[in-house]
């Protein structure tokens, strides 16, 4: 084979880390030079100026180019796309309208809202690291950090690096292999600025962040709502008609009461729910082995039984994840307690519920199937 002819196939297995496709099959090789030596020049295509993925691309394209037989060395120099370009790649990635890819008759994608009633009861932990888990078992991942007043999804995730725009589209930013999107990145004053919009506003930023967000070909999407039963909460049944609910709590009383609500929710939004999480249950005493009930006992066995009897279909609780300071810790570290310690029990009771979930078989409830009745 021609020297040539083999280093292509070599670019033709480096992917760009963001789209997850060939650099050859999104048109990003602008040159291939070859000497009689085997010194190996390649001109990549960069969407934008200043890529954050630069670096990644040169170093990809270096090390698969440099293993070919033959090759004595490897020099990558990088050019940007020109407007013309771009508009060509957004058309090959997803069409030049703005369209809601999870609502198209062939989306495959399972969706999971994660809702509460109130916050502080570990909603943001549990939608991360099911996220993470999920990856981590080769599924392809994103999370929408619905809760625009509170997103705390990049953080937990690892995932703070700014998206990309090409020609509108938003490339997202990943960490651990899941795609996250997320109001944090389009502040200008930071994580510390407030979000003061009103319904209609938080609306347009649910549907932007739907059809304006390059997800690519995700086995899952999950949504990490904000807390109650307010307007994202009827955005999200209004846009993604198909996600399903997954109701979190802990076992406190007073947590457990408004779960019910959040979970009855469903009632007018026509959701379904997947079941019911307690999180921070008994922990085991360090001195004494004994449970120790920081926050109270049952509240989860209670939202599952009550909406259970009130929807007229099994909910489950889904698994209770015992107290566990690294849980929060690894969040603010970027780093899910089901990479970190993935033995731990919280970790263990979070990857079971990533797999009871994972091996679900994809139903039709809430799907439009392109059908058009037939006429006599």
């Amino acid at each position: 084979m021609p020297l040539i002819d083999s280093v292509m196939a070599a670019l033709a297995t480096v992917n760009d880390p963001e789209i997850h496709r060939p650099l050859t099959e999104l048109d990003m090789i602008k040159d291939v030079q070859i000497s009689a030596d085997g010194d190996v020049s390649v001109e990549v295509w960069l969407t934008v100026t200043g890529c954050p993925m630069r670096d990644t691309i040169t170093e990809r394209v270096s090390n698969a180019v440099g293993q070919v037989p033959g090759v004595r060395s490897v020099k990558v120099d990088l050019d940007v796309m020109s407007d013309e370009q771009r508009v060509g790649l957004r058309s090959k990635l997803g069409g030049p309208a703005r369209e809601n890819q999870f609502t198209q008759p062939g989306s495959l994608t399972r969706i999971y809202a994660i809702a509460s009633g109130k916050g502080g009861v570990g909603k943001s932990s549990v939608t991360s690291n099911l996220a993470v888990a999920l990856a981590a078992a080769g599924k392809q991942v994103g999370v929408l950090d619905a809760d625009i007043y509170g997103h705390s999804i990049p953080r937990q995730i690892g995932a703070t690096g700014l998206p990309t725009m090409v020609e509108g589209m938003i490339m997202p930013p990943q960490a651990h292999g899941v795609r996250v999107i997320s109001l944090l990145p389009f502040k200008q004053g930071g994580v510390n600025e407030p979000a003061p919009f009103r319904g209609p506003k938080l609306h347009k930023f649910l549907e932007q962040f739907i059809t304006d967000v390059w997800w690519g070909d995700l086995d899952f999407l999950l949504l990490d709502l904000p807390p109650g039963t307010g307007d994202i909460a009827m955005s999200v049944a209004q846009l993604l008609p198909n996600a399903e609910v997954i109701v979190v709590t802990t076992p406190q009383l007073a947590a457990a009461e408004v779960a019910v609500r959040a979970g009855m929710m469903s009632t007018y939004t026509k959701q379904r729910i997947t079941g019911v999480i307690e999180n921070m249950s008994s922990v085991p005493c360090p001195h004494c082995g004994e449970p120790l009930d920081l926050f109270g006992i049952g509240g989860g066995a209670m939202v599952a039984k009550t909406l259970t009897t009130e929807l007229g279909y099994d909910i489950p609780l889904l698994t209770q994840i015992p107290f566990d300071v690294r849980l929060r810790e690894g969040g603010d570290r970027g780093e899910p307690l089901v990479l970190a310690d993935q033995t731990s029990p919280a970790a263990l009771a979070l990857i079971s519920v990533a797999d009871r979930i994972g091996s679900r078989p994809l139903g039709l409830a809430g799907r439009p199937l392109g059908l058009s009745p037939a006429r006599n």
